[in-house]
């Protein structure tokens, strides 16, 4: 893959059998497409972030592929910012849609090109993104149970 994408492909290693490539973020789609269509990685496990509020590109943004004809898995990570839109790969692997909405309602990863990024967890005027690190869910709830439900929260 280094060869096909040169400096998009940051590192890569291999744990326990499974392949780990760190890429560039706006490479994204493009390089998805590629593992499906030319790796077979056709199957996409599961997408998510994780939150390194310390780091410059706070968030690595994760997607666990599966292919079936390889019976083999691969983990792509790439590293976005805050504000950094993040390629949707919905039109690769549709079940990509509630995966992303999921990170977006999370974790705040906004998804350019998603057909229907909203909240999927959470209610609509929910504040913040649960998921981050820097988030206090302990105020967060008891203010909406307050405000939404007109009772002192059990917390």
């Amino acid at each position: 893959m280094k060869k096909q994408f040169g400096e998009a492909v940051r590192e890569a290693s291999l744990d326990r059998k499974q392949a780990i490539i760190l890429i560039a973020v706006e490479h994204l789609r493009e390089i998805s497409r590629y593992c499906r269509d030319h790796e077979k990685f056709d199957m996409l496990i599961d997408l998510t972030a994780v939150d390194w509020p310390k780091r410059e590109k706070r968030f690595d943004v994760v997607l666990n592929l599966y292919s079936f004809p390889k019976n083999e898995r691969l983990r792509l990570k790439a590293h976005a910012s805050e504000n950094e839109p993040v390629s949707s790969v919905c039109e690769i692997w549709p079940v990509a849609n509630w995966l992303e909405r999921e990170c977006y309602d999370m974790f705040g990863i906004v998804f350019e090109g998603h057909p229907d990024l909203k909240r999927i967890l959470m209610p609509d005027e929910w504040q913040g993104y649960p998921l981050r690190k820097d988030y206090d869910i302990l105020k967060q709830d008891t203010d909406w149970v307050r405000e939404n439900l007109g009772i002192e929260s059990g917390q």
